[in-house]
């Protein structure tokens, strides 16, 4: 009986690693977050940073033009987060280091993003 966790491929992708740790810190950053964003701001920017992870994992082993789709979709993800941060930023909720830091990691996702569509396209 083998005791490691099962594999997938998409596990593999540096891009997939590359948003869960942006999912990571979206999750500690949001725990400052006032309470009565709860249901709001502290939700969405969560659900945006979950989505561009969530679609790499299901769009992988489908076919490139399914895939390109999903990738397109964690594209418009990234985006969202953008402006969630942009968001908290105004509000007060972080800091303009840690809005740089967002949109730094989210500048390279969106990089390697474009760049797997572009290789999905060949």
């Amino acid at each position: 009986m083998n005791d490691k966790n099962p594999y997938f491929k998409f596990e593999d992708l540096q891009v997939y690693q590359k948003a869960l740790d942006f999912v990571d810190a979206v999750y500690v950053v949001t725990k400052t977050f006032p309470k009565n964003e709860t249901y709001q701001l502290t939700s969405q920017f969560q659900r945006a940073a979950i989505s561009i992870a969530l679609n790499i994992s299901e769009g992988q082993g489908r076919t490139n033009a399914q895939f390109n789709r999903f990738i397109q979709i964690s594209i418009g993800s990234v985006n969202e987060c953008v402006v969630c941060s942009t968001i908290a930023f105004r509000l007060g909720y972080i800091k303009e280091d840690q809005d740089v830091l967002f949109r730094r990691q989210l500048e390279e996702l969106s990089k390697m993003l474009s760049g797997l569509t572009k290789y999905l396209k060949k």
